[in-house]
């Protein structure tokens, strides 16, 4: 465990600085300690004390839901997984999954899941480490030693709703980065140093209560609601000190892709974002999260802070997995 406070490091350099980097917006180089972990690395011991003090109540939320609520999957190529139950005389039960993708449903995608084209894995990791059973960017990292600090909940779709400009999510809208700050300053709140970041859209809630032909005309059209892709985002997460980015939409950013900024840097997504965050930055990225409950209580009490508890599962160089993540208030 680290105890460097990387949040109050004075020469972490600015997204501006970033950009002069090989490759351009890259932290790679930023974190002398823990590196594969990431901007995690700025959710050190003194911002889990800080999200410790937003618990007066006892209160428990998980964040994930269940490995085969979304079935099919928005990704195609992935599947919901199969629950069998095993016996080897009848006092006894054991269980297996089959055809489990651990980001088939909530998620938290780690630093493998995305290669900077051109350039390599975040921080330079050579290509052939990245290889089933080899430590090198697993989510491994996050599980040996857990993603913990201040939640801090950004209601978007309240902030549209009681502007009159609700989100139709039927036609994916993209978001741009000014709705986090306009929301923030409704809520009365500040992102800290170190701050995991939610942001509740009501996607995941709304597709999941959808019609089954309206999810299956959205799934196919692959359009989700999310951020619109411009160097805002990046630049907004990295200058925040966010330690972690997480939404309930499917893909944090809006599909299909609404600009062309990184066309040319990421050719094969037709200019996602990923790249950006994941391999260049090294920002653990949480899809599909359910934040309907937290919200909830968040409207109720006007508290927008919570301890969060990010442990995914300890699977040695994996992709990605279900966040496992708790909230407590």
């Amino acid at each position: 465990m680290t105890e460097t406070d990387n949040a109050a490091r004075p020469d972490v350099p600015s997204y501006a600085a970033l950009l002069e980097h090989v490759p351009p917006g890259s932290s790679w180089g930023v974190f002398d300690r823990d590196a594969e972990r990431g901007t995690a690395n700025f959710a050190g011991p003194a911002q889990v004390l800080d999200g410790v003090a937003a618990v007066t109540r006892g209160a428990v939320f998980s964040l994930d839901h269940a490995l085969d609520a979304f079935d099919p999957p928005m990704a195609r190529a992935r599947s919901a997984p199969r629950h069998e139950l095993l016996a080897a005389h009848d006092q006894v039960r054991d269980d297996v999954l089959h055809h489990f993708y651990p980001q088939a449903s909530s998620q938290l995608d780690g630093l493998r899941h995305r290669r900077a084209s051109g350039h390599g894995f975040y921080n330079g990791v050579p290509d052939d480490l990245i290889r089933a059973g080899h430590p090198a960017l697993g989510v491994q990292r996050w599980a040996e030693q857990p993603i913990v600090g201040r939640g801090l909940l950004i209601d978007v779709e309240g902030l549209l709703a009681a502007a009159g400009t609700p989100l139709d999510h039927r036609q994916g809208p993209a978001l741009d980065v000014d709705v986090l700050d306009r929301a923030l300053h409704a809520q009365g709140e500040r992102v800290r140093p170190g701050d995991l970041v939610l942001v509740h859209t009501g996607w995941a809630r709304w597709f999941l209560d959808a019609d089954p032909a309206v999810r299956g005309e959205v799934r196919d059209a692959r359009r989700a609601t999310g951020f619109r892709q411009t160097r805002d985002l990046p630049a907004w997460l990295w200058d925040h000190r966010v330690a972690l980015f997480a939404t309930d939409t499917f893909a944090v950013e809006v599909l299909p892709v609404a600009t062309d900024t990184f066309l040319a840097s990421a050719p094969e997504d037709a200019g996602m974002m990923h790249q950006e965050l994941i391999a260049k930055l090294g920002v653990p990225l949480g899809e599909l999260w359910n934040l309907t409950d937290l919200v909830a209580d968040s409207r109720t009490h006007h508290r927008w802070d919570a301890l969060v508890v990010v442990k995914p599962l300890h699977l040695v160089g994996g992709v990605g997995s279900p966040p496992n993540a708790t909230a407590l208030r």
